[in-house]
């Protein structure tokens, strides 16, 4: 059977899969074999399938993504968040003594993600997907079980414009959800448990989400006019001004023309003309700024910042910046354009890799310091929180990704039952 006819039997709803979803149960064949291709834009073009709901311009927005302005934007975000500390924990409303081999798991989930494939580190994974998340809205990350309790799983990015999905998808987590178009007339089959697909902006009349850079595309193109209109202004400027021999015959000119560039051109002399009637001199207007349209370009690029949800000095627009101002915008830059999309991708390996693959629902994925972005503000929250008695010490280490204290489990309680006596006692 090929491969085109499996996938429609496997999006006409019979499913078809090989090997499960539990770790324990899978061969020494079927372990960590990564089905998806890895460059397949490299073999054909994009061309969308019939039946399939193709992801549009993917190649328009890839060449966008590499002009300046488009490419700082993307970086802001990308390296921000790639640069975030990290932790695996377990999520509040479980207790520690009802799971299983607690401290090896949690070795093994950080193990994996530090190193989730033969070739990459999680920070490169992570920026390929961001890449294309923050490009068309289509991160994509392929999730295949290793057998092996160290390391359980391995993770391939996957280029998420030649994802197709499957509008027949019953909404098991071993449907056919996905198909990546592959090679000429190729398909790979991709089960929603096989496959993490992060959408930007999701939407109810499209499977697909909508990337920052599909939102600036216009803007983006319009950019690419004006700054090419005024690099050709600026390199090919003329003098501004002209000498008009009124009379002259044409063999008169071209003598006039070659004299003033053998002789007089670029020399410094002091140049004498003997002529019947004086030469005029026609003065043009003087280039300006206003001629290379910068407020307009200008405007454009905040129309781009507008788009990635960024202040506009973080693309370089610092002339209404200001010492009192700088702190509120990087602020607003963490929270409106880093902080959404760093939760998007806890959530996303949170219950697309823990709890649909390998099926261990209490554990998390969390950035640490993602609400304070700023290490000063945490550390003055942290201590109130702590001199308060809403948190103890081994819960702010949690919050900052390290181990409790040894022997501090008694003591945290003899601390809560005395700040607890305390209250009760205030409060009476």
């Amino acid at each position: 059977m090929g491969m085109a006819e499996t996938v429609r039997k496997l999006w006409g709803g019979q499913i078809v899969r090989t090997g499960g979803t539990a770790l324990a149960g899978l061969s020494a064949e079927a372990q960590a074999r990564r089905k998806s291709a890895a460059l397949p834009a490299l073999l054909q073009p994009w061309s969308g399938a019939q039946r399939a709901l193709p992801k549009v311009t993917p190649a328009s927005l890839r060449r966008f993504a590499e002009t300046p302005v488009a490419r700082r934007a993307i970086n802001v975000i990308k390296d921000r968040i790639a640069s975030l500390d990290w932790q695996v924990r377990l999520k509040r409303t479980v207790k520690p003594e009802t799971v299983e081999d607690l401290d090896g798991k949690l070795r093994a989930l950080r193990s994996a993600l530090e190193e989730p494939n033969a070739s990459d580190s999680f920070r490169s994974l992570l920026e390929q997907v961001l890449e294309d998340a923050l490009v068309g809205g289509f991160g994509a990350i392929e999730m295949e079980l290793t057998g092996d309790p160290g390391r359980p799983f391995e993770l391939w990015p996957v280029d998420g414009a030649t994802i197709q999905i499957n509008p027949k998808w019953d909404g098991s987590a071993s449907g056919a959800r996905f198909a990546q178009v592959a090679g000429v007339g190729g398909q790979i089959a991709l089960a929603d448990d096989e496959l993490m697909y992060l959408r930007m902006n999701p939407r109810t009349h499209t499977p697909f989400g909508l990337g920052p850079l599909e939102v600036a595309f216009e803007t983006i193109s319009s950019f690419l006019g004006a700054h090419r209109f005024a690099g050709r202004l600026a390199s090919n400027a003329v003098a501004p001004y002209a000498l008009w021999m009124r009379g002259a015959t044409p063999e008169q000119q071209d003598r006039l023309i070659r004299w003033w560039q053998d002789e007089m051109e670029g020399t410094g002399r002091v140049p004498i003309l003997s002529t019947e009637e004086k030469p005029d001199v026609l003065r043009f207007a003087a280039g300006t700024d206003a001629d290379l349209r910068l407020s307009w370009q200008e405007f454009l690029i905040r129309m781009v910042a507008n788009a990635f949800g960024l202040p506009p000095m973080v693309l370089g627009l610092e002339r209404d910046v200001n010492q009192s101002t700088a702190g509120a915008q990087s602020d607003e830059l963490f929270r409106s354009a880093v902080a959404p999309l760093a939760r998007l991708v806890m959530e996303h390996i949170t219950r697309d890799l823990f709890a649909k693959r390998l099926g261990w629902r209490e554990f998390e994925f969390v950035f640490n310091q993602l609400e304070a972005p700023d290490e000063l503000e945490a550390v003055g929250i942290q201590t109130q929180l702590l001199a308060a008695g809403v948190l103890t010490v081994d819960e702010v280490r949690a919050m900052r990704g390290l181990p409790p204290l040894e022997g501090s489990g008694a003591q945290t309680e003899i601390r809560r039952g005395g700040r607890l006596g305390q209250t009760q006692a205030g409060n009476a």
